[in-house]
């Protein structure tokens, strides 16, 4: 986590086509580094009641109250016991702060424009609204999310 925390740390310009990925389940996924705040191990978590089952509750984030969401309850995919690696990605979006709980952490992955097109059938249908791309890279193939998307209650 330290080498990615450095990275985040650094010069915003060379985050240009950057992409952190990750793992949900046997699934890839990626995320423009630009919404990315850090990267954190498992925290205690609050649990607030009456609230969505995929928003595992509330962390204390060096004095500041930030949400946690369980990406893989968020995909509709079986509840997992946390373990040594699953992190919490802090990330913002209009001025939100929300972490997201994945099962782990895979890299980080310049991306060119020309690498990323839309899958058949991704902007239709429920399963995947939450996949805004895919990228083709050497790496193999990831999911590129629609972070807002994510982050919405629709």
């Amino acid at each position: 986590m330290d080498e990615f925390n450095e990275l985040l740390s650094g010069d915003l310009s060379e985050t240009q086509g950057k992409y952190l990925t990750f793992s949900v389940g046997d699934e890839e996924y990626g995320m423009e580094i630009d919404f990315v705040m850090e990267i954190i191990g498992m925290q205690p978590i609050t649990e607030v009641p009456d609230i969505p089952s995929y928003i595992k509750g509330l962390i204390n984030l060096r004095g500041k109250i930030t949400p946690v969401m369980d990406v893989r309850l968020r995909f509709n995919k079986m509840p997992q016991e946390y373990d040594e690696r699953t992190c919490i990605i802090v990330v913002m979006q209009h001025n939100n702060t929300i972490g997201l709980i994945v099962d782990t952490i895979r890299d980080v992955l310049d991306i060119d424009d020309d690498q990323i097109g839309d899958p058949a059938g991704v902007k239709t249908g429920t399963p995947n609204r939450y996949i805004r791309s895919i990228a083709r890279t050497d790496h193999g193939n990831k999911l590129i999310i629609n972070l807002e998307r994510v982050l919405s209650d629709h």
